[in-house]
């Protein structure tokens, strides 16, 4: 009874590790099937796998035949077989990299056409109660102005922070410039600063279209592109609108076409004064004419550093025939227009900064 007992469990036993076997040599067998299906899938040769990036990278270089010199293991027969495939495959290899790119095509057929920096100068007066409404209004209408576009704005030094906050709000490229001399005359005080703006410009050498856009501008957004044209001098027509005569005058250049042949301004015939006071925002002109006159055929700047606006305005009106009329073709049509605000007004208007005009809670 105990030799059948034996014999049962030895026999358990060796079926237990036919089982094991069975299942080894199954896992094997599956594992060596997947590995050669995937074997299957990659490729035989270094060349298959960066024949694309060959190609692609050496696109500039054209096709040689390699001659028999060049090999010299290989016999007659070789080369004369190596010749016959190339000839019945050949490979077209582009000679240029624009061949096969659309989008290098694409981006040469576009013709970037560089623009002029235009330098916008505005000039500040002290204790104007207007001057934060127009700035933002001013800023509004250059933030509309396709760029290169740089603003130079000029104030008297003061304990109000008021335009610097202003500016860093605006989204526009700019320079804020504080002049330490004080005026009683407000007129003098704008020529002073324009006059600080200039000197600046020629310090640094800021190329551009300079052009002066008082706080009290109104402007046609084409006027910007018009004298993005100027290479020397270009000037306009401006409507000076006036609130409590009202009434438009007319200033600028009279033109024949696109050519300046007199002037419209007021003084043209005080011969005490033989340099006609034309509307500071009425021309704009090549900043390079400051540190560098002789490029246009002028002469060199005498006392640049106390007036240069004298010197501007006096080479304005010296060859009227190298002044370019804005717009083209129709010197006449008004793109600017200047609001006169009477003081009488201003002087009734509350003082922001003042204490008793605080926000309401």
């Amino acid at each position: 009874m105990q030799k059948f007992r034996f014999r049962e469990m030895g026999s358990v036993d060796r079926s237990k590790k036919r089982v094991q076997l069975w299942k080894k040599a199954a896992f094997h067998f599956i594992l060596c099937f997947i590995m050669g299906f995937f074997t299957g899938f990659t490729p035989t040769s270094r060349t298959s796998i960066f024949s694309g990036f060959v190609i692609a990278s050496n696109q500039s270089m054209k096709y040689q035949e390699i001659s028999p010199e060049m090999q010299p293991s290989t016999s007659s027969q070789e080369v004369t077989l190596n010749r016959s495939l190339m000839a019945e495959t050949p490979i077209a290899v582009p000679t240029n990299l624009r061949d096969s790119s659309p989008v290098e095509i694409a981006a040469e057929e576009i013709e970037l056409i560089p623009r002029k920096v235009l330098v916008i100068v505005t000039p500040t007066r002290s204790n104007d109660r207007l001057q934060g409404a127009l700035l933002r209004r001013m800023s509004t209408t250059l933030k509309l102005v396709p760029p290169p576009l740089l603003w130079i704005v000029v104030e008297s030094q003061s304990d109000s922070s008021e335009v610097s906050e202003i500016l860093r709000k605006t989204g526009v490229m700019y320079r804020h410039l504080v002049s330490r001399q004080t005026f009683t005359d407000p007129e003098a005080e704008m020529d002073h600063q324009r006059n600080f703006a200039l000197n600046h410009i020629e310090q640094h050498r800021l190329g551009g279209i300079v052009h002066f856009a008082g706080l009290s501008n109104f402007y046609d957004l084409d006027f910007f592109e018009e004298i993005r044209e100027i290479e020397v001098f270009g000037a306009w027509p401006i409507a000076l609108v006036s609130a409590n005569r009202q009434r438009v005058v007319i200033e600028g250049p009279v033109c024949d076409s696109s050519q300046v042949i007199g002037w419209n301004a007021r003084g043209t015939n005080d011969k005490a004064n033989p340099v006609a006071p034309i509307h500071i925002s009425s021309f704009a002109f090549n900043s390079s004419i400051l540190w560098d006159p002789e490029r246009w055929g002028r002469p060199s700047i005498q006392d640049s550093s106390q007036n240069p606006m004298k010197f501007v305005q006096q080479v304005v009106l010296e060859d009227e025939s190298k002044l370019k009329g804005i717009p083209e073709g129709d010197c006449s049509k008004i793109m600017l227009w200047n609001i006169n605000i009477p003081r009488q007004i201003i002087s009734h208007l509350p003082n922001p900064s003042s204490p008793s005009n605080g926000r309401r809670r």
